[in-house]
């Protein structure tokens, strides 16, 4: 039997467009923060961090400032989190990745042990391809809403964004998104990190509802799967992706500790 189907009309797409603004701006805005705070996830007090250093890593066109909050909720978990120093997370991989391995080995070196990486979209993608490179300063990975099997599988106003600075890197303008790293040596050598086997304990994070990448991209089939239904921006304050941290970082700080 044959299923007819028919294109959705203006208003359903102008309607769904909406839907998916509103889910990404509430928490770009902070107004997701509230509920997280009041989560057994964030108000229960405990010391399980020991001092591990963490790396956290904002996503492409992110800056250090949007991931606070996830930093405050290590230090108070007794982990050293800390900045990734990219800017805005945007320019050539291979440069930023160099630079997250030097800031790896230091925070390894300053809290005497290997450190934990996370990341939030491409910062995800980034600590994936520094930990393929370092597994001896790296306990473990968490990327959440990270497209690690498709770099540029964006959805959405993303999706149009990306077009606009693909084209403007083919028109010369520097320090968006190099060519090397589309079509050059710097692609290859990101495809065959994001492909390669980890060493590490990972966790990848999607959610169907993400609205910016697809979220089977982010399924990583070296890394323990984890389903939340928040948002793409809304990932960094939705305590159910807090609580699968809050279960597997006491295991990885263990096998640092051995």
């Amino acid at each position: 039997m044959t299923v007819e189907t028919f294109p959705a009309r203006p208003w359903q797409r102008l309607g769904r467009t909406a839907r998916l603004l509103g889910r990404s701006l509430g928490p770009a805005m902070g107004l997701s923060t509230p509920a997280l705070l009041r989560h057994p996830v964030w108000t229960t007090r405990t010391a399980d961090g020991n001092g591990t250093g963490v790396l956290v890593i904002p996503g492409f066109g992110g800056v250090d400032a949007s991931m606070a909050v996830m930093r405050h909720w290590f230090r108070r978990r007794g982990y050293v989190p800390v900045r990734a120093r990219l800017g805005m997370n945007l320019g050539c991989t291979d440069v930023l990745v160099a630079r997250l391995e030097r800031r790896a080995e230091e925070l390894a070196g300053r809290t005497g042990g290997p450190v934990v990486l996370v990341g939030h979209s491409r910062g995800g993608m980034l600590g994936r391809l520094v930990a393929v490179r370092r597994p001896d300063i790296v306990s473990g990975l968490a990327m959440f809403g990270s497209p690690v099997l498709d770099p540029l599988d964006a959805r959405g106003l993303a999706r149009q964004i990306l077009r606009v600075l693909l084209r403007l890197s083919a028109f010369g303008v520097r320090g968006l998104l190099d060519q090397d790293c589309l079509t050059g040596s710097c692609r290859d050598a990101t495809a065959g990190g994001l492909a390669a086997p980890l060493q590490v304990p990972a966790v990848a994070i999607y959610s169907r509802e993400d609205g910016v990448v697809g979220w089977r991209s982010c399924q990583d089939p070296e890394a323990e799967w984890v389903e939340v239904s928040s948002s793409h921006t809304g990932m960094g304050t939705d305590p159910a992706l807090y609580t699968a941290l809050a279960t597997r970082l006491p295991r990885w700080v263990a096998v640092r500790r051995r």
